[in-house]
């Protein structure tokens, strides 16, 4: 960082270098004597301050920045040592002095300071781009050579060209043109521009019009030291010198972020061509009486032509290099190196159009998304970087591994180089972690599955096909492990795929229907209450249990279209019974994914209000898992419902987590001890304290009991000894249609236990 010192010092100068300029410019305009030596001594001044200045600024940066000021300085200790010798020369007689050395220095200080424009912030970084704007700034030059000697030198006299060097200033300018066009070209596209290079572009500005005006008036024999146009020159170097003042901090470095440089406009693009019609023209109109162009006119043509044609070249060259790395970016996982999806894809299409046998291994990394979610993506990206290197070393020569999705590889086998089996359970020991390469609490497995090519499969698809249903199998069967696709895995999947893609159809085709099952009072006997069964009528499998498709429907998302209808449907069957037995309620089943909808409530109520239904006979029965996994809004949302009068029952209790301490905070109405409980009753003396501790603790807090599964006499007689008020189970009543049991709600006010098992309610 600068110091205060620095700063006043730097000021300082700025307002020296500035008086030096202003009273030249004074002197010069009032014709002061000896305006000349004025001129030549402000113009050394203020070249010598700037290249101080820019050594000053050159050793507060690193590297490229250092470059860029040091190129600077050396351009403007050029354009001192040019300006010296002139004067020196000028002083010893020569009016202009015209010679090869001052040539030199002022060519020199022009093409360092093009090479400092190439170490700008904002320039091409690699070797050809450098080339390419230095090359575009020739042709711009070469193309305005002809129109420069059409304007400057047509109607001078160079019968024997016997004063070379006068002409040869005509250079001056054009490489200020170079210049400016190849900084033109360095400004970052679409971003702030860099302010020292703005500063940059008008000091060349200042320079092009100065070094155009000097060779106009050199030609014609007009020009004369110390006039006004001596000013510009020690002007464009004060902007130099005010540029350091614009300089970035220190720490300012190139950028690296590549994919965030947009693409430039055209003009920048079509700027090299742009002069090419004015050259044509320039070049036809220069020609003598004879019709022949002037030779430096001729040159320059000729020169403008190898450019352009080089300058193609290049572009051509350029355009492979892209051409091979888009390549790479479309074939290669730019996190692990690893061929990507399509690299793979095309690879297997190629092979299986040949003779040799293949094999296809789907590999998933177990439980993957925990480590993003503990650790965050940085950690998983080093992870999946160490582990795809391990992988690559296991299948080494064997096959081809790609990466084709986030945590998911893949490997092609083609002939007999490994038997896959043998190949998997590489890949498997490879994941273990080694040292220095383990996460905390990182211990990354996979689960496999294994697919080779055959009659069964008509393209690469059906190959990719069933090694994913192998590698699910492999999950399925406890991970960390492998699992060949077989003619009764595929069965199984593609048999899982329909019925899913049949499930889709149940809902809006009708095929869904209820069977109720009776919840009786246990001390009279009474139908209390009803749960609702939903059932599947498949149209080609027949009747399905709940058992057969209600996992699917959770897996797949449709549980909450089925549970919306299983809501609606159940509260007008419970509409048609209030009229016989008002006090009668209905028990409804409701999925963990339902209760983190904001819209249940909604729901609830629209059933409710739709069927006539007051909202008090209505009970919705939750896992124990899914109310304490719930969150604070779901507790809130159950909240709501039991303000509205829907009744809360805990289904299964007891085979969950231990729900003891979330009891207080869940607003249940009921407890339902789980059939595994019940079922022990007569044989197992701590399913009997179970079933009698958890009576108790309802007690305790004031909520109903209902013991499922009861199906014989003794585990009857138990749960009513133990203080149960309600029990379900084969005991009372199968499930079965509503008419059924709305007739055994009918048989009888109230029904009995003995009315229920007479009425024949069997499962149909």
């Amino acid at each position: 960082m600068r110091s205060a010192g620095q700063t006043r010092v730097g000021r300082a100068g700025v307002y020296a270098a500035s008086a030096v300029v202003a009273v030249e410019t004074v002197w010069l305009a009032l014709e002061l004597p000896q305006s000349a030596l004025v001129s030549d001594l402000g113009a050394i001044t203020v070249a010598g301050w700037a290249a101080v200045a820019c050594v000053g600024v050159a050793r507060r940066h690193p590297r490229p920045l250092r470059r860029f000021w040091l190129l600077l300085a050396t351009t403007m200790l050029l354009a001192l040592a040019g300006r010296a010798l002139w004067t020196s020369q000028r002083l010893a007689g020569q009016e202009l002095p015209h010679t090869l050395p001052i040539g030199l220095i002022f060519t020199a200080s022009l093409l360092t300071g093009t090479g400092a424009l190439l170490c700008a912030l904002t320039a091409p970084r690699t070797s050809l781009g450098r080339a390419r704007a230095v090359l575009d700034g020739v042709i711009v030059a070469l193309a305005l050579m002809p129109i420069g000697w059409l304007l400057l030198f047509r109607n001078v006299a160079l019968a024997d060209l016997n004063e070379p060097l006068r002409y040869a200033g005509l250079l001056y300018p054009l490489l200020d043109l170079m210049q400016l066009t190849v900084l033109i070209l360095v400004i970052g596209p679409g971003r702030p521009v860099w302010r020292p290079l703005a500063l940059l572009g008008v000091s060349l500005t200042i320079r092009v019009v100065a070094d155009s005006m000097y060779v106009s008036m050199a030609a014609a024999g007009t020009y004369q030291s110390g006039t006004l146009i001596d000013v510009l020159w020690p002007l464009s170097y004060l902007l130099i010198g005010v540029a350091t003042r614009l300089a970035p901090p220190q720490h300012c470095q190139r950028g690296d972020d590549v994919a965030e440089v947009p693409l430039p406009p055209w003009w920048r693009v079509a700027l090299p061509y742009l002069p090419v019609g004015g050259v044509i023209a320039a070049a036809l109109l220069a020609r003598d009486a004879s019709g022949h162009s002037p030779l430096p006119v001729f040159l320059a043509l000729l020169g403008l032509l190898a450019a352009l044609a080089l300058r193609q070249i290049l572009a051509a060259n350029e355009n492979l290099r892209l051409v091979a790395r888009l390549r790479h970016l479309a074939y290669v996982d730019q996190l692990t190196g690893l061929p990507n999806r399509l690299a793979f894809t095309r690879r297997l299409r190629s092979a299986l159009g040949g003779a040799q046998p293949v094999a296809v291994l789907l590999l998933d990394l177990d439980g993957f998304k925990q480590v993003n979610d503990r650790f965050g993506h940085s950690t998983g990206d080093t992870l999946l970087t160490g582990l795809s290197r391990r992988m690559r070393r296991a299948v080494a020569d064997d096959g081809m591994i790609a990466r084709i999705g986030g945590d998911e590889f893949a490997v092609l086998v083609t002939g007999r180089t490994a038997a896959p089996e043998r190949l998997a359970e590489r890949l498997l020991a490879s994941l273990h972690p080694s040292v220095g390469e383990e996460v905390v609490g990182v211990h990354p497995s996979a689960s496999i599955g294994i697919a080779e090519y055959g009659p069964q499969h008509v393209t690469y698809t059906d190959l990719l096909r069933d090694a994913d249903i192998a590698m699910y199998a492999a999950k399925a069967a406890g991970k960390s492990a492998y699992r060949r696709c077989t003619p009764a895995l595929r069965e199984s999947a593609v048999g899982r795929a329909e019925l899913i893609a049949d499930l889709r159809r149940a809902v809006d085709e009708q095929q869904l229907h209820l069977e109720f099952q009776p919840i009786v009072d246990l001390s009279t006997g009474t139908v209390r209450s009803a749960e609702a069964l939903v059932r599947w009528r498949h149209p080609r499998l027949g009747m399905l249990s709940p058992a057969r498709f209600l996992p699917l429907a959770e897996e797949t998302g449709l549980i909450l279209p089925i549970d919306r209808w299983v809501i609606h449907e159940a509260c007008r069957a419970a509409a048609t019974w209030q009229a016989q037995v008002p006090s009668a309620t209905v028990a409804v089943n409701i999925a963990a994914a339902h209760l983190q909808r904001p819209d249940l409530i909604a729901t609830v109520t629209e059933a409710t209000a739709g069927a006539g239904l007051a909202p008090r006979a209505l009970t919705l029965e939750l896992t124990e898992s899914a109310l304490i996994e719930g969150s604070d809004a779901v507790i809130d949302r159950l909240g709501q419902l039991r303000e509205l009068g829907i009744r809360i029952a805990i289904d299964d209790f007891g085979t969950g987590y231990s729900s003891l301490s979330y009891l207080h905070r869940i607003p249940a109405t009921e407890l339902k001890i789980d059939r595994s409980f019940v079922a022990r009753l007569s044989e197992d003396t701590r399913a009997y304290a179970t079933v009698e501790m958890v009576t108790r603790l309802a007690g305790a807090y004031g909520l109903g009991v209902v013991a499922e599964g009861v199906e014989t006499e003794r585990q009857h007689d138990a749960v009513a000894a133990i203080g149960c008020v309600q029990g379900q189970g084969y005991r009372y009543g199968r499930p079965a249609a509503l008419d059924e049991l709305r007739t055994v709600l009918a048989g009888s006010a109230p029904a009995t236990v003995s009315d229920v098992a007479e009425s024949g309610l069997t499962l149909t």
